[in-house]
């Protein structure tokens, strides 16, 4: 998600390969030595449901004190989806964030008003994150400002077209070959809602900033702008824009392939997927991890092609991703803890999110092309290319039309969970409601936003 235009956000290129690989290192040099005792609290912990993943965690953690027996790590989970907006929010506000927490590249600014952030810049370096030399320059700025550093990337996005093959091939679609352009997804999408059984077959967001977050993606698709190139105006009230939020009036109005149930948040939506009622949305590669993982789905049930364009391949798709910030009033030896944690779960290939040689296929897919941390061609990102190769337990060839045809990725907007929560409005009132007039809805929506960016 984002933040203005004096702040930076990564714009990472997709790989044409699906590729990650072997560990060369296990993390920052033993703290053993030591004698102080530290203790850091920190947030995104799998939760419960994510049985396999949780105690994968909990084994890192293990692994993790007897290689530095000085530092006590305590994991807190703050829900499936770590960065829930409200309360993200909430916790900064009451300062009850844990000292290493997790957050959208996007928060920097939220962030850094809260006056939250710890500068972390003296520490973050290949002593406690060995491979920080490799990790991308532009993932990096995510998370800095004013030439101080204030957190680390871990993990990164680019939208495309999210499939479930079955319910294409009971449509007498192909599912090797996903729609190129919004005219195919209508067309496609009404096949497969004909299938009945309240199938949806297209699902969209619209509430949870989610909905202002899939209209970005998809303005950006056919071209269009979010906010204007200095962020001090809104750009989206536009005849793209319109056109973006008609399509999908039309396809819940006069197709009627985007299902009567709307109002749909990240987990309802989701839901829906995992339960095989929908035929197609818009996400990142990851989404079909929270598919299975969290919502009972089946990898082999789910594909992926590039994002579609106005009328044809897309002018551009929405990237971001995702990292940890530290609390302000850390010691040296806390942030310095913090860091050879992430470094240890994070960003070595081979331990932690890369450990994929323990992946079990039915919970944790290898082969997916996400994330993309690493330079292309640095030592980690080579090391980590084979080590996906070696362990891929999914099909990767569903995800080979998503990850061959790349996209342009474009920035998310200045100040962008506010603008979001605005163009949830426009979202939910194009799916609800069938007089619903996308005009006044961006000219409205345009006003608050532009509010918005001149008090950034």
């Amino acid at each position: 998600m984002s933040v203005p235009q004096t702040r930076k956000v990564v714009a990472l290129a997709l790989a044409a390969g699906l590729g990650f690989g072997v560990a060369a290192c296990s993390g920052a040099k033993s703290s053993s030595s030591s004698s102080d005792k530290v203790t850091i609290t920190v947030d995104c912990m799998p939760v419960e449901a994510q049985k396999e993943l949780r105690a994968d965690w909990n084994a890192d953690v293990e692994a993790f004190q007897k290689l530095h027996p000085n530092i006590t790590i305590k994991s807190v989970s703050v829900g499936s989806q770590c960065d829930n907006p409200p309360d993200f929010t909430a916790r900064l506000r009451g300062g009850t964030q844990t000292d290493v927490f997790y957050a959208y590249m996007t928060d920097l600014q939220q962030v850094l008003d809260s006056g939250q952030a710890q500068d972390i810049s003296k520490y973050a370096n290949t002593e406690t994150v060995p491979t920080w030399n490799s990790i991308d320059a532009a993932a990096k700025s995510a998370f800095a400002e004013g030439g101080k550093t204030y957190g680390i990337p871990t993990k990164n996005y680019s939208m495309g077209l999210v499939i479930n093959k079955k319910l294409f091939q009971q449509a007498g679609l192909d599912p090797t070959k996903p729609p190129k352009s919004w005219a195919e997804v209508r067309t496609a999408a009404t096949k497969i809602a004909a299938l009945g059984n309240g199938t949806y077959g297209y699902a969209d967001y619209s509430a949870g900033n989610t909905g202002g977050w899939h209209f970005t993606a998809e303005l950006f698709s056919a071209g269009g702008e979010m906010v204007s190139s200095d962020g001090k105006k809104a750009a989206f009230n536009t005849d793209l824009g319109k056109q973006t939020l008609q399509n999908l009036k039309d396809m819940r109005f006069v197709d009627k392939s985007v299902g009567d149930k709307q109002l749909l948040g990240w987990g309802d939506l989701l839901t829906l997927a995992g339960a095989g009622k929908v035929g197609m949305f818009i996400g990142a590669p990851d989404a079909t991890t929270a598919i299975v993982t969290q919502f009972n789905g089946k990898y082999e049930d789910w594909a992926m092609g590039p994002m579609p364009g106005k009328d044809g391949p897309a002018k551009g798709t929405l990237g971001g991703g995702e990292g940890y910030f530290f609390k302000k009033g850390l010691s040296a030896a806390q942030v310095k803890a913090g860091l050879m944690w992430l470094a240890y779960e994070k960003l070595t290939p081979g331990k932690g999110q890369f450990d994929y040689a323990r992946a079990k296929p039915e919970k944790q897919p290898v082969g997916l092309p996400q994330p993309l941390l690493f330079t292309l061609g640095s030592d980690a990102q080579k090391q980590e290319n084979d080590l996906k190769k070696a362990n891929a337990n999914i099909n990767v060839a569903d995800f080979d039309p998503f990850a061959n045809n790349p996209v342009p990725i474009k920035l998310e907007p200045a100040q962008a969970q506010a603008v979001y929560a605005v163009l949830d409005g426009a979202m939910s009132a194009v799916l609800t409601d069938s007089n619903a007039d996308p005009g006044k809805l961006l000219k409205d929506a345009a006003s608050k936003v532009d509010t918005i960016l001149s008090n950034g």
